[in-house]
């Protein structure tokens, strides 16, 4: 990677930041975002410049569905930490990357995160790849209903319960102590009793497939891929860039450290996000 130089007013002095704003000036542009982009907003990444995962013990699929207790330790922790990625509002990067969309430049969005802040800032044309934290999916009957409801429930069912949050997961999922989990009392499904679980897609559980396949095809139509704060480390993100290597599609990465698919790309950049995408969001301008 990369460090890109900004001058005081915010000009690009690199050239290849310059050359970064000529391609995405050209349209088409499909951007894959990740949790570095959330970082400034106040919801922590994954993994962090160095690449080294920060939670060493992350929710699966298979322990949730196969452990009331487990469940239990998830929905306690996450209804405390939903409300922290709840009050979260877009940041600069967030809000140029709406900027970029309405300039008619960006044809989608694929993002990993499921903090929503993305739609918060007025872009549209999202594909939520690991769903939304912002919504509930019954097990059983499949039935989704916002988290508002979900929240109120809990709220209800556990009156004067409150805990000390550690630690906040970008998932949502707070780190807290194990007398609190204890108390925690979960809610099951309104309509038929099944058991209830975000709807995003867990570790060891599969992205659908439908979803995959709208992304490959965005990728397809793509001028170039821009991808926005993330490592690229799990394959959830980087097939992506690996179907617009193969296609010879140009690739930008603009994140904090090194990537996995820094190898398949044109430009790379190890910069701050927001003054990096406002920055570019200035130079596009200049370019068109």
């Amino acid at each position: 990677m990369s460090d890109v130089l900004l001058d005081p007013s915010g000009m690009v002095t690199d050239p290849r930041f310059r050359m970064l704003a000529d391609l995405v000036a050209d349209g088409d542009v499909v951007v894959l975002s990740g949790a570095g982009l959330s970082t400034e907003s106040g919801i922590p990444d994954y993994r962090g410049e160095t690449g080294r995962r920060r939670r060493a013990e992350p929710m699966t699929y298979q322990t949730f569905t196969g452990s009331a207790a487990a469940r239990r330790r998830y929905w306690a922790r996450s209804h405390l930490g939903w409300r922290h990625i709840a009050r979260a509002t877009p940041n600069a990067g967030h809000r140029a990357v709406t900027g970029l969309q309405g300039r008619g430049l960006i044809a989608g969005i694929i993002t990993q995160n499921v903090d929503g802040l993305h739609q918060s800032s007025g872009s549209r044309n999202v594909i939520e790849l690991h769903g939304s934290l912002d919504r509930v999916r019954c097990l059983a009957c499949g039935e989704r209903t916002p988290r508002q409801l979900l929240d109120e429930r809990l709220r209800a069912a556990n009156p004067g319960w409150h805990a000390q949050i550690a630690v906040i997961n970008p998932d949502g999922d707070a780190v807290l102590p194990d007398d609190r989990i204890d108390a925690f009392h979960v809610q099951d499904c309104h309509s038929c009793g099944g058991v209830l679980k975000p709807d995003v897609v867990f570790f060891g559980e599969n992205v659908p497939r439908p979803r995959v396949q709208d992304c490959y095809a965005l990728i397809e139509r793509a001028g170039m891929l821009l991808v926005l704060g993330s490592s690229l480390t799990v394959m959830s993100g980087y097939r992506f860039v690996r179907h617009a290597a193969e296609r010879a599609i140009p690739i930008a990465i603009i994140n904090r450290g090194a990537t996995r698919g820094d190898a398949h790309a044109l430009l790379t950049f190890d910069v701050p996000l927001g003054s990096a995408l406002t920055a570019l969001l200035a130079g596009v301008d200049l370019a068109r």
